[in-house]
């Protein structure tokens, strides 16, 4: 199973408001499994940015 989030571990507390719940989730999740971080800058964002800043070519 892969899960995905925008959020760190921090942040699921405004999903899961209860913080026994939260801590639940995160644990069974977590329990002997591979947790990739990529850091907090979205590759997308980066790309969207990119593209807004790059000179207009004339044709």
């Amino acid at each position: 199973m892969a899960i995905a989030s925008n959020e760190s571990f921090d942040g699921w507390t405004k999903t899961f408001t209860d913080p026994r719940l939260c801590a639940g989730v995160v644990d069974r999740l977590a329990f002997d499994g591979t947790i990739i971080g990529t850091g907090t800058d979205s590759c997308r964002l980066a790309s969207a940015r990119a593209r807004v800043e790059e000179p207009v070519r004339a044709g």
